[in-house]
């Protein structure tokens, strides 16, 4: 028995010895050859170690490797795809002999790891020799089951040291420096645990993240999962568990805090100015896979816009960019501060009324940073000044080009259909927008939409409107498009055009406008309707009819909305006498032209006076005709002087012998009426004299 144990004890110092002297006994070259070879066949890369090469057996299996170097993948760039200062790894030597790994040390020093995409390709997945085609994927790839992790294994010092994380896609670089991170895990059947902090373009970060067990991960049973990540791009906690099943997916409570701007700026886009996207803020349940997440009974806050998701809210990492569906309710949606500004053509206190049109690039980079399908009920809508009630909105969003539709809702009274679309998907926007609302209250609406407070009714209006240009100069130089509108049962604020028909007689002996104008008068009328084309920023509109119990307004003349100015004649005309209403002569038929003229800071109104008084003499002329012409002849005659044409009105009446013979009949009309009112005053006379007697 002793003899036996001499025998046993020789043999493991035999065995020891050989462990300590084999390592110094194999050439560093040749160990390295080794190594380096292996490496290489596992990763379809060349693997070179630069730097000292030491294995060790005893007491623990250690390797240490410095200048560790993995080559870039074919059609990248030079620069290795990893490197690192130093290697060491540490396996306890006995529990291999059981099946049990007990890492002593894995320690990663200084490693620079570069990862970039082109082409549809990257540059980190592995299996193949340069030049070689690539291998086809595992159909199945990594699926959770039992008996998936058979060995048992514990981790003592595991830890990356000063490390560095680039990513490059062709357009920007983002980098991850300053990489700490460190493992515990006392076995695959106890809690594992990662903590650890990164500098991501100079944005310290740090997390800790927590799972179950690692061995109940690998077979697919439900595993607790926390997550918390917190600095300057992001807060955002998880507590939940990995799902049950053999695809890897998850469920839990979250709550997030998100700067949206310094969140974009890592990301490589500049949000435009303002006091717009801050943060985004939400906590709900969350539930999803890698390519998949969906948030459901979520309070959301984007800024100060506050919202709900009574369904789920899915977001979709699959594609060309990341892609949000679902439904949302809000009781009050204010976009106005996300309406690109045009600063330029705010009128300032210094500089009263509407300055030009800026000629400034808005910036629509936020419309290519995500696509969106979604539904967006709001108690309350508001863009501007332009509010709404009970609005329902689709949005759809895909590589820069949004298509809003407004399918309910309640403007001003009105109710219809709304299609606006923003096109940003080219150097050049485009824009369309077709609205069809009756039902509309003409005077709040107006007010809102365009500062216009001067006509009021009830009615509908039809817009089908489109444009191109990247600022809101090129933008109205290039509107066009047609519309119409129709209102009853209103008026026109600013102008009595009655009384404007009743004073025409002094307005044409002093040149001043007749009365009428003033801010307390006003026009009512019981329709008004007419269309317009647009083309340049030019609307135009040839067909303007206004009615009234007493008149009729005829309208013509171009608005330019590109140049901020304004050409445009009315035309009221009684319809019955206004004689003992205030006017001297009984002016039916009689149209008033008036004239709008000017820029849009100095509109001024006047009236057409040649046109008025050869109108004027036309009537008084068949007057006169019908009166003192035997028979028909005088209303066939007096016909056809008030239907007389423009041209003739601008024709010399020294030198046109008709016009001396209609300028004598009208001095004899009045003549006669000098008399008719000289009798009458006379009669009036002896009446009143009559009566004082008595």
């Amino acid at each position: 028995m002793r003899r036996i144990l001499i025998i046993i004890l020789i043999l493991a110092a035999l065995i020891v010895g050989a462990a300590l002297l084999l390592p110094r006994l194999i050439p560093e070259e040749t160990l390295r050859e080794r190594v380096e070879n292996a490496a290489s066949d596992t990763l379809g890369r060349d693997v070179q170690l630069n730097g000292d090469i030491r294995l060790q057996i005893l007491p623990v299996v250690q390797v240490r490797a410095g200048d560790a170097r993995i080559a870039n993948a074919e059609g990248f760039s030079s620069e290795p795809f990893a490197q690192m200062e130093e290697m060491r790894v540490s396996v306890a030597l006995l529990p291999l002999i059981s099946r049990q790994v007990e890492v002593q040390e894995f320690v990663l020093v200084s490693p620079a790891i570069r990862l970039e995409t082109q082409g549809g390709r990257n540059n980190w997945t592995f299996g193949a020799a340069a030049g070689d085609a690539p291998a086809e994927p595992d159909a199945e790839g990594f699926v959770r089951r039992p008996g998936a992790l058979s060995l048992e294994a514990s981790f003592g010092d595991v830890r990356i040291e000063n490390g560095a994380v680039s990513f490059a896609d062709g357009a920007q670089t983002r980098n991850f420096n300053d990489v700490n991170l460190a493992v515990t895990l006392p076995s695959v059947d106890e809690e594992m645990r990662l903590t650890g902090s990164f500098d991501a373009d100079g944005r310290p970060m740090n997390f800790d993240a927590r799972l179950g067990s690692l061995r109940a991960f690998f077979e697919g049973a439900q595993t607790p999962l926390s997550l918390a990540l917190d600095g300057p791009l992001a807060d955002l906690s998880f507590d939940g568990q990995i799902e049950e099943g053999e695809a890897i997916a998850f469920g839990g409570d979250v709550d997030m805090d998100i700067p949206i701007r310094a969140l974009a700026r890592y990301l490589g886009a500049e949000l435009p100015d303002g006091d717009v996207f801050r943060r985004f803020q939400a906590d709900g349940r969350l539930a999803g896979s890698a390519s998949r997440i969906s948030l459901s009974g979520a309070d959301i806050r984007f800024d100060d816009i506050r919202v709900r998701s009574p369904q789920a809210l899915t977001l979709l990492l699959d594609g060309p960019r990341p892609a949000v569906t679902g439904a949302l309710t809000t009781a009050d949606l204010d976009l106005t501060p996300y309406i690109p500004a045009d600063e330029a053509s705010a009128a300032s206190p210094e500089s009263p009324g509407v300055a030009p049109w800026s000629d400034e690039p808005m910036d629509f980079a936020p419309l290519r940073l995500i696509d969106a399908d979604l539904t967006i009920a709001a108690d309350r809508f508001k863009a501007r000044d332009v509010e709404a009630t009970d609005v329902v909105i689709t949005a759809e969003l895909i590589n820069g080009r949004l298509v809003a539709n407004l399918t309910g809702f309640d403007l001003y009274g009105g109710r219809g259909q709304v299609n606006a679309v923003v096109n940003a998907r080219r150097a050049t926007p485009s824009y369309s927008f077709v609205a069809d609302v009756d039902n509309l209250e003409a005077l709040p609406f107006l007010a809102a939409a365009a500062g216009f407070d001067r006509l009021s009714g009830l009615g509908g209006v039809r817009l089908d409107l489109a444009a191109t240009g990247a600022s809101p100069a090129a933008i109205m130089n290039s509107l066009g498009g047609e519309g119409d509108f129709s209102f009853a049962d209103g008026a026109i604020v600013g102008v009595n055009l009655a009384q404007v028909i009743r004073t025409v007689q002094d307005a044409i002996t002093t040149g001043q406008l007749p009365a009428g104008f003033s801010e307390q008068q006003q026009t009512d009328f019981t329709s008004l309707g007419g269309s317009f084309t647009v083309q340049n920023g030019r609307v135009q509109n040839l067909d303007l009819a206004m009615l009234s119990p007493l008149i009729r307004v005829a309208g013509e003349g171009t608005v330019d909305l590109a140049g901020q100015s304004i050409e445009y004649r009315l035309t009221p005309r009684a319809v019955s006498s206004l004689s003992g209403q205030g006017g001297e002569i009984d002016l039916q038929g009689v149209g008033v032209p008036i004239l709008l003229r000017g820029d849009f800071n100095n509109v001024s109104a006047g009236i057409d006076f040649p046109t008025l008084v050869r109108d004027l003499a036309r009537a008084q002329a068949a007057g006169a005709l019908t009166d003192q012409l035997p028979g028909g002849l005088g209303d066939i005659i007096g016909g056809v002087l008030g239907r007389g044409s423009d041209d003739q009105a601008d024709d010399d009446a020294d030198d046109d012998p008709g016009q001396r013979l209609l300028r004598g009949l009208l001095d004899r009309a009045r003549e006669r009426d000098r008399d008719e009112d000289e009798d009458n005053g006379g009669e009036a006379e002896d009446d009143n004299g009559g009566d004082g007697g008595g």
